[in-house]
């Protein structure tokens, strides 16, 4: 099947980053899903912006959205591909207003993502890639630099750690490093900074929905690195009632076993 244009995306992900600074600027309502996770008028609008845009440029694929979730496995499993969609990706960055959040839209093809936008509003910094022509980083106003991860890894490692999920699992992996540095990030950025080569892995030993990584999943991927469960098998999706993820490992040199660490 041939890829969408993804300028196309990148741009659709730019405007729903507009529309998510609109409300950043001023004083909003923070709710509170069924989950207990925040929920923001940014939220939704990103969501309805990015909904209509996908609708108008791909009416033939389905679009699958954080907040427009609750679409049966048995509908979901007919799909072929469709969009995965998560508007504003760190709400809870997005609350404590420290920008590291952004716009994730992924195209997932036979369970597996094939090309992938994440944005990030407050700088305007896109990251995206595919399967045919790889992965980049763009500033605002600067023309796409090809990024790839780093191989062999850096010593000491550089971990990418979550700013809002730090955990008693990454803990324990940490401790069987045999040296590390941690950069902590919040939203799909963690994943990002593997993608260019800032960090050697990101061990997530905690839960997450499948639309929080599959953008950044694309772009780690078309890198060069990998994103995989914990016994080392690539993260797949649309295969359960559940949207919610595994536990998982990102990283750039398969040469080392990161799973050992574990």
């Amino acid at each position: 099947m041939t890829l969408p244009d993804i300028q196309r995306i990148n741009q659709i992900a730019r405007q729903a980053g507009e529309a998510i600074l609109q409300i950043y600027a001023q004083d909003f309502e923070v709710r509170e899903k069924a989950d207990h996770s925040p929920l923001t008028q940014a939220d939704m609008a990103s969501h309805q912006l990015i909904e209509d845009a996908l609708g108008r440029l791909t009416p033939d694929i389905p679009v699958l959205s954080e907040e427009s979730a609750a679409i049966p496995l048995a509908e979901r499993r007919q799909w072929r591909r469709y969009w995965l969609i998560d508007p504003l990706d760190g709400t809870r960055e997005f609350i404590k207003r420290n920008g590291e959040f952004t716009v994730n839209i992924a195209l997932v093809e036979q369970g597996f993502p094939v090309l992938g936008v994440v944005h990030v509003p407050v700088t305007g910094v896109t990251y995206f890639g595919d399967t045919v022509d790889g992965a980049f980083r763009q500033e605002a106003q600067g023309n796409p630099e090809q990024i790839r991860v780093a191989r062999p890894c850096a010593t000491p490692v550089r971990v990418a750690g979550s700013r809002s999920h730090a955990g008693d699992s990454l803990v324990q992996f940490l401790r069987k490093l045999p040296g590390y540095e941690i950069i902590s990030m919040g939203s799909s950025l963690k994943l990002c900074l593997v993608a260019e080569g800032k960090a050697d892995i990101y061990p997530r030993l905690g839960p997450t929905s499948e639309w929080d990584t599959a953008a950044a999943q694309a772009v780690v991927e078309a890198a060069g690195g990998q994103v995989t469960d914990t016994k080392l098998h690539r993260l797949r999706y649309n295969q359960k009632d559940s949207l919610l993820n595994p536990h998982f490992l990102v990283f750039g040199d398969n040469a080392i076993d990161w799973s050992a660490f574990l």
